[in-house]
């Protein structure tokens, strides 16, 4: 009974102090080609969205709690109907300088712009886009100790999140299927046999330095063909991996590097990204900042051993158009060049707010046919995404 009052009489003080954001989508995919394989649906792909986030804070501002869930229903593929957990933590800062959290949650580490090899915690969430920018919530208890030679942060990761693929009716699928529930592991304990990594930044003038080491199952599954089945089984080895990060700013030059030495399947491999960004500020008085940017793409590994990667010897080149204006209107465009086959993956983004609530996001995608395994299987999924998100 005492313990009922308790919470009772606490529960208005801790609703004062939440934090309530709900967002609801829709999403209208249009592709522009009749699909390539045999039950794929032809041209309209319709989505309902629902996400947000729930923040709480502690009068003394020492303890959080974030809520952040994503509801996706499709109208096309079942695979990509789904629900996910993008953070659920609880944080505690003690001193200012030790921060321990709990739960799930979302940790980014890239630099550059077309691809972030250093991004080894979350798994990327195949079934929203083919970029690898979005990713499912984590499970992790992360421990960050602050100082002024920079943060270390350790992370356990005590359960393993395999990746999710679009159904056999799906488009922007590989050819034959991903069956995801043959999923098999290189380690004992498989989903449960944890990962560890640990990170350390730190500023330097003009220069930001990320180093990072890391543990235990790769979020990139190999996809071995059964011929029992004639589809495609994910297979997630051990991987070690080293890496550095870094970018320098001066004034309107941005140099960014992501470089990584991996270990897996007993092959050692070099994965990179490399490049700069320009950007003309204010042009003529307009109020416009125009971006170009470029930057290569290397990775070395045995493709017919290890997990298979877009990006072996590949350029991106793009420019990133910010308006300043009252709707945060930006423009993004860009396409990865393979300088060896020809192959190409072409993108173009859009946003605009419309009001103080509504954001409008406008995407293209387009792939240049080659002889990558996964490249020629979008060939026929040029694809245009229009998406409304009602902000409350």
């Amino acid at each position: 009974m005492l313990v009922g009052a308790v919470l009772v009489g606490a529960a208005p003080a801790f609703a004062q102090n939440v934090d309530l954001r709900p967002e609801v989508g829709v999403e209208l995919r249009s592709f522009a080609s009749d699909p390539q394989f045999t039950d794929q649906f032809e041209t309209f792909q319709g989505s309902l969205i629902l996400t947000g986030e729930a923040r709480w804070r502690s009068r003394d501002r020492d303890t959080r709690i974030v809520f952040e869930p994503f509801v996706r229903l499709d109208s096309q593929d079942e695979e990509r109907s789904y629900f996910d957990i993008r953070e659920a933590s609880v944080s505690h800062e003690i001193n200012r300088d030790w921060d321990i959290l709990f739960g799930v949650s979302e940790v980014f580490w890239g630099r550059t712009e077309s691809r972030n090899v250093v991004d080894v915690i979350n798994q990327i969430d195949a079934v929203e886009d083919v970029d690898e920018g979005e990713k499912l919530g984590q499970p992790m208890v992360r421990i960050s100790r602050r100082g002024d030679i920079g943060t270390i942060e350790a992370f356990y990761l005590p359960y393993f999140r395999e990746r999710q693929f679009p159904g056999s009716e799906g488009r922007l699928r590989t050819q034959p299927v991903v069956d995801a529930d043959a999923a098999r592991y290189g380690r004992a304990n498989e989903a449960w046999a944890g990962d560890i990594a640990l990170r350390y930044t730190h500023r330097f003038g003009g220069i930001d330095l990320g180093l990072h080491a890391f543990h235990g199952t790769s979020r990139n599954p190999r996809l071995d063909f059964n011929p029992a089945t004639g589809r495609l089984e994910p297979f997630y080895p051990e991987l070690n991996q080293a890496g550095v990060d870094v970018q320098w700013t001066n004034e309107a030059w941005l140099l960014k590097g992501e470089f990584v030495v991996a270990e897996m399947l007993g092959e050692r491999f070099i994965s990179a990204v490399a490049g700069f960004e320009y950007t003309f500020f204010d042009i003529s008085g307009s109020g416009v900042d125009v971006g170009l940017i470029g930057e290569y793409l290397y990775d070395d590994r045995d493709q017919g051993l290890l997990p298979a990667t877009l990006f072996e010897n590949d350029v991106f080149v793009g420019t990133r158009l910010v308006l300043n204006d009252v709707q945060d209107t930006e423009f993004l465009a860009g396409a990865i060049i393979d300088d060896q086959n020809g192959g190409a993956f072409i993108s173009a983004e859009f946003q605009r707010r419309i009001g103080d609530t509504v954001l409008l996001e406008i995407e293209a995608r387009a792939f240049e046919a080659s002889d990558d395994l996964f490249i020629g299987a979008l060939d026929r999924d040029d694809h245009l995404t229009v998406r409304l998100t009602r902000y409350f």
